[in-house]
C-alpha cells in the first residue's frame, strides 16, 4: 500500500509553523538526489540554490531561464516530502506585471515559499530603486493572494551582495518590502553580530532569513540567540561538493595521483539510503 504523502497544503502550513516556532536551518540542495538525502538527514525543510542548480547544468548562476527554474522546482516539490522554498531570483521579470506572471507560475509548482530579490542583473545599475523593487514585492504579494495566499513571500534586500553594503539603506529595503507584503525578509551578506541584531529588531515582528555561505564565527545557536528564525547557506554545499570533485579531478590531470578519492562517500552507503528512501516512499 502507498503511504499517503502530505499535500501542498499540508507542507505550506508546516512551512509557517516552522517560521513560528523559533530558528531553523533550511539547506539548499541542487538536485533531487541531495534534496532526498538532506530530507532524510532530518531537515524539516529544504530550499533552493540558483546558483547550485545553475552549475550542475553547466551554467553561471543568474544566467538559467524561468522555465529551467520552474522544472528544476516542481521536481523538487515533487521528490520531497517537506516543505521547498524557492530561490526565485529576480522573479525572472523586468516590471512588475511580469513578476506577478512568473511567480503565479512558480506558486503552481508546489513550493511552500518563494524569494524574490531587488537585482535587477543590470551592471550599470544593479539594483532596482527602493519604491521600483517594492512594487515588486507588492506585484509577487498579490499572485500569492489570488492563488489562496499560504506560499510564503521572502522580500530580499541584495545590497552586500552586489557591492553596496549600506547598512541603513538595506533595513529601509526590507520594510518597504515588509510593508508591501513580504513574510520574511532576507539581506543575504551581513555578516556581523550588530549587523544581523539591527535587521532583526528593525523588521520585528517579522522573520529574518540569515545567510551563511562560509563560517562566521557563530553556530546556528548564537544565530538563534540573535533573533533570527531562519538560516539558510545558500550555495555553500554544492560549492562544498564542487570543491572535492576539483581536488580529485585536478589530482589526476596535474599529478596523475589518486588520493583525492580520499574520504570519499561509500557507494554502498549512498546506495543503502537511495534504496531504503525508495522503499519507505512505496509503502
Amino acid at each position: 500500500m502507498t503511504r499517503p504523502r502530505p499535500s501542498i497544503a499540508d507542507k505550506r502550513r508546516r512551512f509557517a509553523e516552522l517560521h513560528r516556532q523559533g530558528c531553523f536551518v533550511i539547506p539548499n540542495p541542487w538536485d533531487i538526489g541531495s534534496a532526498r538525502w538532506l530530507q532524510g538527514l532530518g531537515f524539516a525543510a529544504l530550499a533552493s540554490t540558483s546558483s547550485g542548480m545553475a552549475w550542475s547544468l553547466g551554467q553561471a548562476d543568474n544566467h538559467i531561464g524561468r522555465d529551467q527554474a520552474l522544472a528544476h522546482l516542481q521536481a523538487l516539490v515533487e521528490a520531497t516530502d517537506v516543505p521547498v522554498n524557492a530561490d526565485f531570483e529576480n522573479g525572472f521579470a523586468a516590471d512588475a506585471n511580469g513578476v506577478a506572471e512568473s511567480v503565479r507560475l512558480a506558486v503552481a509548482t508546489g513550493v511552500a515559499g518563494l524569494s524574490i530579490e531587488d537585482s535587477s542583473g543590470d551592471a550599470e545599475r544593479p539594483l532596482f530603486s527602493r519604491d521600483e523593487a517594492a512594487d515588486r514585492i507588492r506585484a509577487a504579494r498579490a499572485a500569492i493572494d489570488q492563488a489562496g495566499g499560504d506560499a510564503l513571500l521572502v522580500g530580499r534586500a541584495e545590497c552586500f551582495l552586489l557591492g553596496q553594503p549600506d547598512l541603513a539603506e538595506t533595513i529601509r529595503r526590507l520594510q518597504a518590502y515588509a510593508e508591501a507584503g513580504a513574510d520574511v525578509l532576507y539581506a543575504p551578506g551581513i555578516k556581523t553580530r550588530e549587523q544581523i541584531t539591527a535587521v532583526v529588531a528593525a523588521v520585528a515582528p517579522k522573520p529574518v532569513n540569515l545567510l551563511v555561505g562560509s563560517d562566521m564565527g557563530l553556530s546556528v545557536a548564537d544565530i538563534a540567540a540573535l533573533g533570527v528564525r531562519r538560516i539558510s547557506v545558500g550555495g555553500a554545499m554544492a560549492r562544498a561538493a564542487w570543491a572535492g570533485f576539483q581536488r580529485a579531478a585536478k589530482g589526476l590531470i596535474e599529478q596523475g595521483r589518486f588520493d583525492g578519492f580520499a574520504g570519499a562517500a561509500s557507494g554502498a552507503e549512498l546506495n543503502a539510503f537511495f534504496i531504503g528512501d525508495a522503499a519507505a516512499r512505496a509503502e
